[in-house]
């Protein structure tokens, strides 16, 4: 059994392997000072997205979710320790054609292999701005990127200790089974118009729905989210702590890297 301390070293060295668009890197030493004295329980993450939390504080257990089908699938096979096989090149032509036959797996109900797993990864790695985005019609639908050179990754073995004690699942929050002592982070969507992440999408009723199911939790909770005015009155109606933090701008068209203020809510901390 590898012990907390153990763990924490390891994953020290051991980066989240996608790209990800307001990924939580950023807000570890703000998580980790929370977390410390809370380690020993089981964490859930009902919106895990680019693993950058769960990675950095390195639960022994661990309950991640993520509505992103793709995003899980890749995750379990990191438990398994993927070993890639496709070719893996940041040529525009390859791109396409790997896109192509990403959404053809996708198709034909072959999501969740081996092959769907190496795919997404370069896919994530070699489109534009390492962004996630499906159409309504489940289909993987990001650009080529504009990187001047990608290191790949095709063996992912050093993932394997790390998430032994991890279950992950792909659904909707509400369907995770979550026990009283339960640590939850949630980092959902951002209240801001946004092409889709998922098919499903992640509207404002989700927003207030989500504030209930954490309220009604009775373990230690923290929300992560964009400042909006009404994400900031919703938490307080519910009488979280909040916190507000600047947080680093990384995805940017325009290359504006103005900081957006960013809303930490907690309760039973």
């Amino acid at each position: 059994m590898v012990s907390q301390q153990d763990s924490y070293r390891l994953t020290s060295c051991i980066k989240p392997p996608l790209k990800w668009a307001g990924g939580k890197r950023w807000l570890l030493p703000h998580l980790r000072l929370i977390w410390q004295k809370h380690s020993e329980k089981r964490l859930i993450e009902p919106f895990c997205g680019g693993l950058a939390v769960a990675l950095g504080l390195s639960p022994e257990r661990a309950e991640l979710n993520d509505i992103n089908m793709h995003v899980v699938n890749f995750y379990r096979w990191l438990q398994k320790g993927l070993q890639i096989e496709i070719e893996m090149e940041n040529e525009r032509t390859l791109y396409y054609r790997q896109r192509d036959r990403f959404n053809d797996l996708i198709q034909s109900d072959q999501g969740d292999s081996q092959e769907a797993a190496g795919l997404f990864y370069y896919l994530n790695r070699t489109g534009y701005n390492g962004l996630c985005r499906f159409n309504k019609k489940g289909k993987f639908n990001v650009p080529f990127g504009s990187y001047g050179q990608i290191n790949y990754i095709d063996d992912f073995s050093q993932y394997v200790s790390v998430m032994r004690g991890w279950h992950l699942n792909s659904g909707d929050f509400a369907q995770l089974e979550v026990k009283s002592n339960d640590f939850i982070y949630a980092d959902p969507p951002y209240d801001v118009e946004f092409t889709q992440y998922a098919k499903e999408g992640f509207s404002w009723q989700d927003q207030i729905r989500l504030a209930q199911w954490l309220v009604d939790h009775a373990g230690p909770v923290v929300v992560s989210n964009q400042a909006t005015d009404r994400i900031l009155d919703l938490y307080k109606s519910f009488d979280f702590q909040i916190e507000i933090l600047d947080a680093p701008r990384m995805i940017s068209c325009t290359g504006d890297r103005t900081r957006s203020k960013e809303m930490l809510a907690m309760r039973g901390i």
